[in-house]
């Protein structure tokens, strides 16, 4: 477990395919999308919070902080690694923030010790995740000293595209297996955009576990 490096979850989407409201909070394997999250990303770190906005409320069942975004209007996941690395600057002694998103179940158990020994062989740089040759912004190692850079892209150059600031501050990519499951490939970053997407990911954990 890293005591030097925070994790944010993304929480906070719109979820407009799934139909709105939290997909995080949908119900999967006994507990729900988030709870899969947290199950696998909890034990890496030791600060953990979530990135969501409207009433932290509905979050209150998992004793984690709930941080909204720190800017104006709905910007996306880049506005919630913003809130998160400011978070973690001004209430952690954690140097650098794991971020990733809150509909992805079966994320690596080891994501954030690769990412943060990539990050350590290329100081300053991001870490970032990727599978079957595809980068996976939200899923990445951020320095806290990224934070005034981030908020200048954010809201001075309205950008709002994570994969583009990962690129202007430099980056490290970490490439990740795709795992083999039941004779079928599963990537570790599939994540939950539409009905069909639940109930695969249902049928995936019944089977893990069965």
């Amino acid at each position: 477990m890293r005591r030097d490096i925070a994790g944010i979850v993304l929480a906070g989407g719109q979820s407009r395919r799934m139909g709105g409201g939290d997909k995080s909070l949908l119900p999967l394997g006994g507990g729900s999308v988030l709870e899969q999250v947290l199950s696998r990303l909890g034990p890496q770190i030791e600060t953990l919070a979530l990135s969501a906005n409207g009433d932290p409320e509905r979050f209150s069942r998992f004793g984690l902080p709930v941080l909204a975004d720190t800017v104006e209007g709905f910007a996306g996941p880049l506005a919630g690694i913003l809130s998160g690395l400011e978070w973690a600057a001004a209430g952690t002694p954690c140097k650098a923030v794991v971020t990733a998103a809150g509909d992805t179940p079966f994320l690596p158990l080891d994501l954030v010790a690769r990412l943060a020994a990539a990050a350590g062989e290329h100081p300053g740089s991001i870490a970032v995740a990727s599978s079957a040759g595809r980068l996976h912004p939200t899923f990445a190692l951020w320095p806290t000293d990224c934070r005034d850079a981030l908020r200048h892209f954010l809201v001075d150059e309205d950008n709002r595209r994570v994969s583009a600031f990962i690129e202007r501050h430099g980056h490290v990519e970490v490439e990740f297996q795709v795992l083999q499951f039941a004779g079928r490939p599963l990537d570790p970053f599939f994540n939950i955009n539409v009905p069909d997407d639940l109930a695969q990911a249902a049928r995936l954990l019944q089977s893990m576990t069965s």
